[in-house]
């Protein structure tokens, strides 16, 4: 399974895709992902089976592309969000609320 950057159609396994998600947003259920190829940042969220992308609009996110990712599982926790795909699990930080500037940023995605 290789899964895509939308901006520059490189492909990567799955292990080094969900290695560059760097922070969960609980309140909107978002995943920020960075392209290790090209550099690009996009919003997704991590649904059972797919991953959707597209943009935060009035307090939401709104997907508007879906690529289909069988037996991929997600479960929410206080602190983070947990992506589940065959028998790897990678844990997103949840973003630090905007009160904490002048702290490091959260650390990338770590697989267990």
């Amino acid at each position: 399974m290789l899964l895509p950057c939308l901006a520059c159609d490189a492909t990567f396994r799955p292990d080094e895709y969900f290695s560059a998600c760097s922070d969960y947003d609980r309140a909107l259920d978002l995943v920020s992902w960075t392209c290790p190829r090209c550099g690009n940042r996009d919003d997704l969220r991590v649904l059972p089976g797919e991953l959707g992308f597209g943009y935060p609009s009035g307090g939401r996110f709104d997907v508007h592309d879906r690529v289909r990712v069988p037996e991929l599982r997600r479960r929410r926790g206080d602190m983070r969000l947990d992506i589940t795909l065959d028998r790897s699990i990678w844990h997103v930080p949840t973003r630090r609320p905007a009160c904490s500037a002048g702290r490091p940023p959260a650390a990338p995605a770590r697989r267990t």
